[in-house]
């Protein structure tokens, strides 16, 4: 049981860790005028984070057959574990922004000019293409946290629909395995209500958090509005990416224990 832990908490930091670092794409996307092929190139790394998502629900839910199998009716340490790595994961990947910002970059002149992403593969791990890698690594200066800008020009709004939505992400699977140990008779139709708990998410991004980063993405290629400005709105959602995942622990038993009771009404 130890070792299927240990997987689930690597996986669930590596998935938050992408989901922290897509930020960057915009980052990206903005300076280099190729949105589109940056977003192509990124969706490699995305499909790279699902795969390693689907593998996490079934570890997490044997670990939960089988305490239920010894008798033991709850185990809310693993689940706060397994949260805490998803803050890691998040504050792991802002750490990562500015070295995955010039990796991605590179990545994309170079498919630009080839478009062959087997040749991107063969240069990013030849030798020339570590050497890049490790040039490459830098750290969140302090003044890029000295200068984020000042509340009013935050749209508090939209700050909090991100940490809502990131708190309910993080807990939509979590809280569906956790309900087996609320109402067992029903752990597999509770397994299966993720969607419920992930559409809230989805309703939030889709119809306000989304739109508002497109908006200033599109603004900043126009010229209305600076790199600078739009850099340090990023920084904000990464941080309410963090605040998201801190929020997660609150929420886990309430969601579960709305997941156990629709398991048993649907």
């Amino acid at each position: 049981m130890a070792t299927q832990i240990i997987i689930v908490l690597v996986l669930t930091m590596f998935i938050n860790g992408m989901t922290t670092l897509s930020y960057a794409v915009r980052l990206v996307g903005v300076k280099t005028g190729r949105i589109a092929i940056t977003f192509s190139l990124f969706n490699i790394l995305v499909l790279l984070s699902r795969t390693a998502n689907t593998l996490q629900a079934p570890l997490l839910a044997k670990t939960v057959e089988q305490d239920l199998k010894h008798g033991v009716s709850s185990n809310t340490g693993i689940f706060r574990y397994i949260i805490l790595s998803c803050t890691i994961g998040a504050i792991l990947g802002a750490l990562l922004i500015p070295t995955f910002q010039r990796l991605l970059s590179k990545a994309v002149s170079h498919f630009s000019v080839h478009k062959s992403i087997p040749r991107l593969f063969y240069v990013g791990l030849s030798g020339a293409g570590m050497q890049f890698v490790k040039e490459s690594m830098r750290m969140p200066t302090k003044e890029q946290f000295l200068e984020l800008p000042a509340h009013r020009d935050i749209p508090w709004r939209i700050f909090i629909y991100n940490v809502l939505a990131s708190a309910i992400i993080t807990i939509s699977v979590l809280s569906c395995v956790y309900a087996a140990y609320l109402n067992p008779e029903y752990r597999t139709t509770a397994s299966n209500l993720s969607g419920v708990i992930n559409g809230l998410a989805t309703v939030l991004m889709v119809l306000f958090i989304d739109p508002h980063l497109s908006i200033l993405t599109d603004d900043v290629v126009l010229g209305k509005l600076s790199e600078g400005t739009f850099r340090r709105f990023v920084s904000y959602m990464v941080i309410a990416r963090i605040t998201g995942t801190l929020l997660a622990q609150l929420l886990l038993l309430p969601c579960a224990q709305l997941i156990a009771w629709l398991a048993e009404k649907v």
